[in-house]
């Protein structure tokens, strides 16, 4: 959720730090700030609201300081304010922190630094952070006998104060005794470092390095970095050495650039075409209806064994679980189940060596999801990955996995990674199935029409403008109902997401065939029910379903197959190519994206910084 950046080089820190946090402005936040470490001083400077806020204050006083760190807040602890806002630093602004995560014990180490005289100026969890590595580091400093004065040792401070808090964290901190070091840690928060020529950079998301680094290396839980503009040392907590994997950061700048559109989201979803096809690359074998998942090779023997499969997910994520659940069941033959990773370990999940457990993340942070692998490890389960950020924490931590190479996905509303995490589960379940008695025949079939999705969803995306007239002649709905059965439930659930997400709208996602059982007591001419009813085995129930709602006086908005002239003359429609019914959820939620985003534009939302939201949620 929050932001982390911070510097230790050769140039003045300022102008990376203020970039670092634009380009982490997508995870969601509510106020900014800096600390600059110059001269045997730090100087920190915060601002309510946006980064350009805080640029206007830095301008005022530009600094050659070559270290500082900064952070965007997304509050937990006390409401968006500068004070509440980090850097926070101890009371004699010695020691400068910032953090990500919650300190669950924070208000008994609050009630003990003050009986000790520390004056706190924030509400936050954090701050008490700096006032603990204030105490220890004036510990290791106290006088030794003889009367000698010891060199005071930031990292015995900084392990001292970690061992005393309960809870999650990504922390970096500096020190004005201590100025040619910065020091960092990690717990179910994560933080990743930037290799550079005689610079170091960190952040809480790679995304914040594009163009600066070429190598990074990822903290895991537990381990601590000692950062000097020479490099690194990674350690454990009780000082052992971490050899770590340097992985190469392939992004480039224009990830992060609107490349001519008015938003990330509405670049994100024209991108789908190619993140798609770039989800496929290299993974197919259509002469055989085969799928090559390379990053399963380790565990293929164990995967012919399995006989069941559990999904963890959230949000978007969880919704591309619910159509895998359909397709791994369908064709290859394995009993598929979805659960929401926030639930899981908090039910006593019945696993086995028998079962797979599939961690499905765009980001690898998530919290929840994190949790939930864990829990199936213990218990002895198979656990894979299907996630978008190489080195990400789950893909470390699975036993194997697969990459969507969807790219770097800004907009705080999901679109491309919906669609590659689909194709992934598409190729996975083709990969387990011709292993388990799909036919040949159908696995070529399965395979020549995935090549041909980034094509059709191109033919999809010549529509925007027509959709963009529908969303302006719908914008003012009070309500919306989002409806489809099989494949394309999940697709409802994930258009009134994004509807929600973005345009702030009252929106539900049901399965078309739940409609006589309570919501059609809804239906009346101020609710828009969005269908989507492509010609597959449910479409004829679709089609009863939506005679019901006409006959009621209710809206209707259709997805429909190319050429079903009959739909068209009973509703608004957005039409789709004609395909194997698995894949139809990926041409279908191309227009419920593009739908909720004009909807947005109508009503005058920041598109890709929705209220309320951040990006990655790596707290519980």
């Amino acid at each position: 959720m929050c932001g982390i950046v911070g510097y230790i080089g050769k140039r003045p820190a300022q102008d990376f730090l203020l970039e670092g946090l634009k380009r982490l402005e997508y995870r969601g936040y509510d106020s900014a700030g800096i600390a600059l470490l110059d001269n045997g001083k730090i100087k920190t400077v915060k601002a309510l609201g946006k980064v350009a806020e805080l640029q206007l204050k830095m301008e005022r006083s530009t600094s050659s300081a070559m270290a500082g760190i900064a952070h965007t807040r997304w509050a937990t602890h006390g409401k968006p304010s500068e004070k509440n806002a980090h850097p926070h630093i101890d009371c004699k602004g010695d020691v400068a922190v910032v953090h990500n995560g919650i300190i669950e014990n924070y208000r008994e180490l609050k009630e003990a630094l003050g009986k000790r005289g520390h004056a706190f100026r924030s509400e936050t969890d954090t701050e008490v952070i700096a006032h603990l590595l204030e105490e220890e580091m004036s510990a290791q400093g106290r006088s030794a006998s003889g009367g000698k004065i010891r060199e005071v040792d930031f990292e015995k401070a900084f392990v001292a104060m970690l061992k005393q808090l309960k809870g999650a964290y990504g922390i970096v901190a500096m020190a004005t005794k201590n100025p040619e070091i910065m020091l960092a840690a990690r717990l179910s928060s994560p933080l990743v470092l930037g290799i550079g020529q005689e610079e170091m950079f960190i952040a809480s998301d790679a995304s914040a390095l594009v163009g600066d680094v070429k190598r990074i290396v990822y903290l895991d839980d537990n381990e601590i970095a000692v950062i000097g503009k020479e490099g690194y040392v990674v350690k454990t907590l009780s000082s052992r050495k971490r050899e770590k994997e340097e992985l190469p950061l392939e992004w480039n700048k224009t990830v992060a650039e609107h490349s001519g559109y008015a938003h990330f989201m509405l670049k994100e979803i024209f991108e789908q075409p190619k993140s798609f096809a770039d989800a496929l690359r290299g993974r197919l074998i259509p002469g055989e209806g085969k799928a090559r998942l390379g990053g399963l090779r380790t565990v293929e023997k164990r995967l012919r064994s399995i006989n069941r499969i559990v999904i963890v997910s959230c949000g978007t994520s969880y919704h591309s679980a619910l159509v895998g659940e359909y397709m791994l069941e369908e064709y290859a033959g394995i009993k598929a189940e979805v659960e929401m990773a926030s639930e899981f370990r908090y039910r006593k999940p019945l696993l086995d060596k028998k079962t797979a457990v599939i961690a499905i993340s765009q980001s690898g942070e998530t919290a929840d999801t994190l949790a939930a692998i864990r829990e199936a490890k213990e218990k002895g389960a198979l656990v894979l990955g299907i996630v978008n950020v190489v080195g990400s924490t789950i893909a470390r931590e699975t036993d194997a996995g697969v990459y969507c190479h969807a790219g770097p996905e800004i907009s705080v509303a999901s679109t491309k990674a919906f669609t590659s995490q689909l194709a992934i589960l598409a190729l996975l379940s083709l990969y387990l199935g011709r292993q388990r008695g799909l036919t040949l025949v159908m696995g070529k079939r399965i395979a020549k029409e995935l090549l041909q999705i980034p094509k059709y969803m191109e033919r999809v995306l010549t529509q925007a403008k027509a959709i963009k007239k529908l969303a302006k002649k719908y914008a003012k709905q009070a309500h919306y109902l989002y409806l489809g059965r099989k494949y394309n439930y999940p697709n409802a659930l994930e258009g009134a997401l994004k509807i929600k997400e973005i345009a702030y709208v009252p929106a539900q996602g049901y399965p078309t065939g739940e409609m006589k059982h309570g919501p059609i007591a809804l239906i009346d001419a101020s609710v828009v029910s969005v269908m989507i009813m492509p010609k597959d085995s449910v479409y004829e129930k679709n089609v009863s379903g939506m005679e019901e709602i006409l006959a009621r006086g209710g809206k209707i908005l259709a997805i429909a197959t190319d050429g079903d002239a009959m739909l068209a003359k009973k509703a608004d429609v957005i039409f789709i190519p004609k395909t194997l019914e698995m894949l139809t959820p990926l041409l279908a939620v191309i227009p419920l994206q593009l739908f909720a985003y004009y909807v947005a534009v109508e009503r005058g939302y920041d598109i890709d910084k929705p209220r309320n939201l951040a990006k990655s949620v790596t707290v519980e």
